[in-house]
């Protein structure tokens, strides 16, 4: 099974969470019909949509809201790790309708983040598809409404369009037709993800953080294992210490089967704990925050 990570990107309230959940096919991002960003933060989620593996990852309004220098340095960082070591498809997200100078230059931070060269991996996905009427098609909407601005993002983007109706997330045949077109673009482009230096460097410094957690979660389980042999062992002791004859004898054999069993639950537990904190190594080290590799981004976004 093929694995293709995407992203969402695009101007506050042009669906980006509604699309990224059209095609997992369930409500994994929170959405609303708003020009108000309703992603907070950065989210990926996962699932196998038409035979492929699908790592989504949704954007918060990181081109054109009021966040903070702190935040925006935070989000763009999620950004560029959970899409690390590159995304295979840049999803931008554009509401049918009038393409303002706002859209424009929203799209322009856009390519200014990810760089020119990440038009061959970049698919327009147009939003509120129910808009189209009287049997007008994505196509005639393009060739009869789509003003120069939009044209030429068009153009930039390869002529590769789609639409979405997000109000019938039920009709996969949208969801179908548009990975298929992804999937020719991923081909077009030699199967691989898009990457840059700043990337490589990402995935570097992610490789190196997750391999330091996972050491970190191991010597963890092993302390706490240690503790924890320590600790039954002298309950143990402390029992068999004790002097009894009879019922009571058999009674401390009892006790002593229940302590080592209880020792085992206790054990497994810990182990699942770590286990799990191991696996999750990769969405932890996601979290931090390279200042070196946000603020050269951060300059590119100041146009």
């Amino acid at each position: 099974m093929s694995l293709r990570t995407m992203v969402l990107v695009g101007k506050t309230g042009t669906g980006k969470s509604s699309s990224g959940n059209t095609i997992l096919g369930r409500k994994a991002f929170k959405s609303a019909t708003s020009s108000i960003s309703v992603t907070g933060e950065c989210r990926k989620e996962t699932g196998e949509v038409s035979g492929r593996k699908i790592i989504m990852v949704d954007t918060p309004g990181l081109f054109d809201t009021d966040l903070s220098e702190e935040e925006l340095k935070e989000e763009l960082s999620k950004c560029i790790n959970m899409t690390s070591p590159g995304p295979h498809a840049i999803i931008l997200t554009i509401e049918l309708g009038p393409f303002t100078k706002e859209d424009l230059q929203t799209v322009k931070k856009i390519r200014a983040v990810f760089g020119k060269e990440a038009d061959k991996y970049t698919i327009i996905l147009f939003t509120h598809g129910d808009h189209l009427t009287g049997g007008m098609g994505i196509d005639g909407y393009v060739k009869r409404r789509a003003n120069d601005e939009l044209r030429q993002v068009i153009q930039q983007c390869g002529k590769r369009y789609h639409v979405f109706d997000n109000t019938k997330m039920n009709d996969r045949l949208q969801v179908v037709d548009f990975l298929d077109k992804v999937e020719e673009m991923v081909v077009r482009n030699g199967g691989e993800c898009y990457t840059t230096s700043v990337y490589k460097d990402v995935e570097k410094r992610l490789r190196e953080k997750e391999e330091e957690l996972r050491k970190h979660h191991e010597k963890n389980l092993e302390e706490q294992k240690l503790k924890l042999e320590s600790k039954f062992r002298e309950e143990k002791r402390k029992l068999e210490d004790l002097k009894v004859s009879g019922e009571e004898k058999e009674r401390k054999s009892k006790e002593l089967e229940l302590l080592e069993e209880r020792k085992k639950m206790v054990m497994i537990e810990y182990e699942r704990y770590y286990d799990e904190k191991i696996t999750e190594s990769r969405q932890e080290a996601e979290q931090t925050v390279f200042p070196e590799t946000v603020l050269k981004e951060m300059a590119n976004l100041s146009i």
